[in-house]
């Protein structure tokens, strides 16, 4: 085979590689559209109450575009909550890595939950319509269940993190703690939404801040005193014998 033959034949390789990762591109932006607009829908109006023919109409893609990336509507919706989970997740350990201290680690959150703030009744609306899918499904309940696990797992990292740069161990073992702050976020997001004037944009992270403070004394003050010393023995006199 000549040079030319070889080098033709490469050519089309290439081009048909390229065409297949642009299909493949091309399917990936389809399948994000699709989602985007099904989390809209969902939070508007519900998980029940969205068809399949309103997803794709909002999407501006036909069903046919639809079925090729889900099975149905309920694959589409653990689709959708495997993202949100992976999103928020993925933020969470940005946030940890860039923040030297716990304080800064703070300053991040605060940033984030006012962004998170502009659109916090549609994230809560849709956040409440995929738990309450899940839980009327119980086959749906480990996947719900592992979702809150990541979540307080990242939440435990940070917190091990404070106390560790506090110089305290965690007064309580850090799994409740995380359980603790979790609950929380979720609470005060509800009381944001039903009561905005009664609460700032920065509350959840004031509160986190106040729980550090309290444990970090709780666990200065429960420390073990550190042994003290044996003291000294007096010198030993040696007695001298009268000549």
């Amino acid at each position: 085979m000549g040079y030319s033959s070889v080098f033709g034949k490469r050519i089309k390789e290439a081009v048909t590689i390229t065409k297949r990762l642009t299909r493949q591109q091309s399917r990936q932006v389809t399948r994000e559209q699709i989602l985007r607009s099904a989390a809209a829908l969902f939070a508007g109006q519900g998980v029940s109450g969205t068809s399949v023919e309103q997803i794709v109409e909002s999407a501006g893609y036909t069903r046919g575009a639809f079925y090729g990336n889900f099975e149905g509507k309920h694959e589409l919706v653990l689709a959708l909550l495997e993202q949100r989970t992976q999103h928020e997740l993925e933020e969470i350990q940005a946030m940890s890595r860039e923040a030297a201290t716990f304080e800064e680690m703070l300053d991040h959150l605060r940033s984030w939950h006012r962004r998170r703030d502009e659109n916090l009744a549609s994230w809560l609306a849709l956040r409440t319509e995929l738990w309450l899918y899940g839980l009327r499904d119980p086959e749906l309940l480990p996947l719900l269940a592992d979702r809150e696990r990541r979540s307080r797992d990242a939440i435990a990292q940070s917190l091990e993190q404070g106390f560790a740069a506090r110089g305290v161990t965690t007064p309580a073992p850090v799994e409740l703690l995380a359980l603790i702050v979790h609950a929380l976020d979720d609470g005060l997001s509800i009381q944001r939404v039903l009561f905005p004037s009664d609460s700032g944009t920065d509350s959840v992270v004031d509160v986190v801040e106040l729980l550090m403070k309290s444990w970090t004394a709780l666990a200065r003050s429960t420390a073990p005193a550190p042994a003290a010393e044996p003291a000294a023995e007096p010198p030993t006199e040696k007695l001298e014998k009268n000549p």
